[in-house]
C-alpha cells in the first residue's frame, strides 16, 4: 500500500469514515475493514463510496 505515512493516513481516514457509519450496524457487531493496495492513492470520497458499498452488501440493503 505504501510507506508508514500512507498506511497511517489510510487508517485514519477509514477510522473516521467508519465512526460516522457505526449507527448503521446492529449493536454488538464486529467489523474488520481491510484496505487494499489502491487505498493509498484513493481520495476521501472514493474511500467513503467504497465503504458505503461494502456496508450495504454486508447489511443486505439495496444496491446503489
Amino acid at each position: 500500500m505504501g510507506n508508514a505515512v500512507v498506511r497511517n493516513r489510510v487508517k485514519r481516514r477509514l477510522r473516521h469514515l467508519m465512526g460516522e457509519r457505526l449507527s448503521q450496524l446492529p449493536p454488538g457487531s464486529l467489523v474488520v475493514v481491510r484496505a487494499l493496495p489502491d487505498a493509498g492513492d484513493a481520495g476521501h470520497d472514493s474511500l467513503a463510496r467504497d465503504l458505503d458499498s461494502a456496508l450495504q452488501r454486508l447489511l443486505g440493503g439495496p444496491p446503489t
